[in-house]
């Protein structure tokens, strides 16, 4: 888990990292339902990835700049 700058602004990281993480583990696995020609699991794992997605986009915009870089900065490390 990631540690806000600002403590008051923690929930709302916390909201955004975990979302990210979301997004990151259905991704893959629409990733491995793409290699095997698994239509029904690549569009299932594929609305997930959109709902997780847009949901870290909200939390961000939520969040100071500087509190929205470091999440994505310590994720992409």
């Amino acid at each position: 888990m990631i540690t806000a700058i600002n403590k008051k602004n923690q929930k709302l990281v916390s909201k955004a990292y975990k979302y990210l993480e979301k997004y990151d583990q259905n991704n893959t696995l629409r990733d491995m339902a793409e290699d095997q020609d698994d239509q029904k699991a690549y569009k299932k794992y594929d609305r997930i990835c959109v709902d997780s997605f847009d949901k870290y986009l909200e939390a961000l915009a939520e969040l100071p700049k500087r509190e929205a870089d470091r999440i994505e900065k310590i994720y992409y490390k």
